[in-house]
């Protein structure tokens, strides 16, 4: 599988942004898709994650009500709508696809595709 993301950028604090992966190469439903970031000096973490068929969706605390992760099958496309951006925000934001279970869906390693990875930078 392969995994492209896209939708980063400069955005003052506040604002919003919306992130898109676009996934090939694969059966893209029958993965569980996550988003991670990984800010300066700091451990890649977990932001959000949604089964293979969009019915369960899972979030950090730092973004609960704020960021909303879905995705398309058909079009083979995972989102992360952005909202209330703040300094802390500031990270890249990496896509990742796997076959976690319910327990590991927020679990780095239950995630084995990656894509290359968006920056995001909030100004505050």
């Amino acid at each position: 599988v392969q995994l492209q993301a896209s939708g980063g950028g400069l955005v003052q604090a506040g604002g919003s942004l919306k992130l898109s992966c676009a996934a090939s190469g694969g059966t893209f439903s029958s993965y569980g898709m996550g988003w991670f970031r990984q800010a300066p000096g700091k451990e890649r973490e977990f932001v959000a994650a949604i089964k293979g068929n969009g019915g369960t969706s899972y979030y950090a605390d730092s973004v609960k009500g704020r960021f909303t992760i879905s995705r398309d099958n058909p079009k083979n496309i995972l989102y992360l709508q952005m909202i209330s951006l703040n300094a802390e925000d500031t990270a890249v934001y990496y896509c990742a696809a796997g076959r976690p279970i319910t327990s590991t869906m927020r679990v780095r390693e239950s995630y084995y595709y990656w894509g290359q990875g968006t920056l995001v930078t909030v100004s505050s």
